[in-house]
């Protein structure tokens, strides 16, 4: 068996023209441009390039950007100032502070001061207890573009056993519950949990994100899985050249793509759809501030 390759770049693809179209009929309709605001605090390299990426995509689906950096040694009081501001702006209708911070200034206190209903990052405390007690939320990006490709793959997840390796709160835990919407049955497995091959073993729907490279391998794998490799991992490649080094994700793709239904690759298959799902979380954000109907197969 050779599991058929889902392409998390043609995918994102698609769901940016969905977003680009509905942005579109928004203008010509209501008046209304989303517009999604990054808060960068320092120089982090990465984060850098995540930035300008998403300013980038947020301008070609047709929305506004508003990018807003600060000095590493800021004040954490200026940063909750500046969110106190987007949130009070009425052309802010997304706000999105990149992580990591600064190690001076406290992670939660700075995500739990974004209006919950402009958070697309979906980190806020209120989302996620709306998210855990099956209400309306905004739903963290990576979870949604998971959900997105399953759907598509499987029409309807009703029934389907799903387990999740990892339970961070920005996949594993989301991951879970968006799963459990979709009437799937969910187990959490993670570092402690005993025989988590044989768990994993059972699996109609594998989410692999516990950050440990090509932890997963074919064996773990139930034939005809759908395998959604959400890890990103850098290895050394000595194959390559002293010091090179080449991205994995938390399943050894070779070996499980003997045996699976179907698998992401890594790079190329969660990843594109993040920064799309953001996208789309400002349209959700903006539909739902101006009291418009929410857009249609980019919500979970």
């Amino acid at each position: 068996m050779s599991a058929e390759i889902i392409d998390g770049k043609a995918f994102a693809g698609e769901v940016r023209r969905k977003v680009a179209a509905q942005v579109a009929r928004l203008k010509a309709e209501h008046g209304i441009t989303p517009g999604l605001a990054v808060v960068l605090v320092g120089e982090d390299p990465a984060s850098q390039v995540y930035v300008r990426s998403k300013g980038k995509m947020t301008v070609e689906v047709g929305m506004n950007s508003f990018e807003h950096r600060l000095p590493a040694e800021a004040e954490e009081a200026a940063l909750l100032a500046l969110l106190d501001d987007l949130n009070a702006d009425p052309a802010v209708h997304g706000i999105l502070v990149q992580l990591p911070l600064p190690d001076h200034m406290d992670e939660s206190s700075v995500i739990n001061r974004i209006d919950p209903a402009k958070d697309v990052d979906g980190f806020h405390i209120s989302n996620v207890g709306l998210l855990a007690t099956g209400q309306k939320a905004m739903v963290p990006c990576t979870p949604l573009g998971c959900l997105m490709m399953l759907r598509d793959r499987h029409g309807s997840l009703s029934g389907l056993d799903a387990v999740v390796v990892g339970r961070s709160n920005i996949v594993g835990k989301p991951m879970a519950q968006l799963l459990l919407r979709d009437s799937c049955t969910v187990t959490i497995a993670h570092s402690r949990t005993r025989n988590i091959e044989d768990v994993c073993r059972r699996a109609d729907i594998l989410v692999a994100a516990v950050g440990r490279p090509e932890m997963i391998t074919g064996e773990w794998i139930k034939p005809g899985a759908t395998v959604i490799d959400v890890g990103i991992n850098r290895i050394p490649a000595p194959e390559r050249g002293e010091g090179k080094t080449r991205l994995v994700g938390d399943v050894h793709f070779d070996s499980a793509a003997q045996v699976a239904g179907a698998i992401t690759p890594v790079p190329g298959g969660v990843g594109p759809m993040t920064i799309a799902c953001l996208l789309a979380n400002t349209l959700t954000a903006c539909c739902r501030a101006n009291g418009l109907p929410e857009p249609e197969g980019l919500t979970a």
